[in-house]
């Protein structure tokens, strides 16, 4: 078998049900296998998906143990060459693993790839590709220095965002919203550390690679990843990461854990009187249902009803432009961007996820994008 998928779920069943959707299309040439671990979600993912998935292998847990934990049960049982962790809030084109597992074929010293993620706007997600932590990296993360210098090599090495999102380069650290391994790899330098519960397992298992004498590759492959990291701003998002850190530090660089936890305890302060201000200037704004949005939609006159009806539960008042989309011909780019509108809805029943995915990364407006899916009755996000 050449590639086992392996899904965490935790109460995110739509998005996962379109991850499916589009993996099913993705493995349709690869001898592939794909695990579903749900942490107790308790929402009726399980119930809803595999009905609608039966090819797709579940592991319903009955507590939640975390992400590496539950990872690491469905390796135990995997049988592919290639192990690709995904996360459920991801979609993925037509020929993404294609391309991902030939380029692991003719690169024996890689030991894991990973993908140019953007998220619902098309935006690109730096957390794509990363350097180590190391103390001097981390401190300018911490205190903003990356953000100041963001083309620095010196100031901005966590992020790389000197090195070009649209080539291929060999880096230190991948995401674990898409992490495709080696298994051989995973043989020899383990499975993931069970100690991270949520947050930074990527790094250190990416560090262990490297230190296994493999490389870790940036390929520039576009996915969607609807919660990267640029959404994570809330102070208890930082206080889980940086405590994921310091189980890093303390685990490879122990001369410098002390060292790090004073960085870390600056950091959370610091991050914590912003985001107080911030709620508080949050709390006396309103925030009504979303109304007047002019929406592109490109799907048939059909659809559109039900594409309406759908987007009416949420939002108020809207308008609609309809550009006929046809599933023999790609929609070009030069087409919509002259346009004006607030938000754009894709039908997948007449556009590709790739020919989706390559307009929203090259609509420089980076509207807000919505997939519809008719076969599932549902619009994402």
């Amino acid at each position: 078998m050449k590639l086992s998928v392996v899904i965490v779920n935790y109460k995110v069943r739509f998005f996962l049900a379109q991850c499916l959707r589009s993996l099913q299309i993705s493995l349709r040439n690869i001898d592939a296998e794909v695990f579903v671990v749900d942490n107790n979600s308790q929402d009726g993912s399980v119930e809803y998906l595999q009905p609608l998935f039966p090819w797709v292998k579940f592991i319903a847990n009955h507590t939640n143990p975390g992400f590496s934990i539950a990872n690491n049960q469905a390796i135990n049982q995997s049988l592919g060459e290639y192990v690709l962790l995904l996360n459920p809030d991801t979609l993925v084109g037509e020929n993404t693993l294609d391309r991902a597992c030939q380029f692991m074929d003719e690169n024996m010293l890689s030991g894991a790839v990973g993908v140019k993620m953007i998220d619902a706007c098309g935006q690109f997600l730096p957390e794509s590709k990363r350097g180590f932590p190391s103390p001097w990296t981390s401190f300018c993360k911490m205190f903003g220095l990356s953000k100041l210098f963001p083309q620095s090599p010196l100031f901005a090495k966590y992020h790389l965002r000197y090195l070009n999102e649209n080539e291929i380069h060999e880096v230190e650290v991948l995401s674990g919203a898409f992490m495709m391994l080696r298994k051989s790899v995973l043989d020899k330098i383990g499975l993931l550390d069970e100690a991270f519960f949520m947050y930074g397992e990527d790094i250190d298992l990416s560090y262990r690679i490297t230190q296994g004498g493999y490389k870790n590759f940036y390929l520039p492959e576009l996915i969607i990843h609807y919660k990267g990291e640029s959404t994570k701003k809330d102070l208890r998002y930082v206080k889980i990461f940086y405590q994921a850190m310091v189980i890093f530090f303390t685990k490879h660089f122990p001369n410098y854990a002390s060292l790090y936890q004073f960085m870390v305890k600056g950091a959370i302060c610091t991050h914590g009187f912003f985001s107080a201000i911030g709620n508080l200037c949050l709390r006396r704004r309103k925030n009504p249902k979303p109304h007047n949005l002019h929406f592109l939609v490109l799907s048939d006159k059909k659809n559109l009803l039900a594409i309406k009806t759908i987007l009416s539960e949420s939002f108020e008042n809207n308008q609609y432009t309809l550009i006929e989309a046809n599933s023999n011909q790609s929609v070009e780019l030069k087409k919509i961007e002259d346009l004006a509108f607030d938000r754009i809805v894709f039908d997948t029943q007449f556009i590709s996820f790739e020919n989706i995915m390559r307009l929203m990364d090259g609509n420089k407006k980076k509207n807000a994008c919505h997939i519809y899916h008719p076969e599932l009755d549902i619009i994402l996000p």
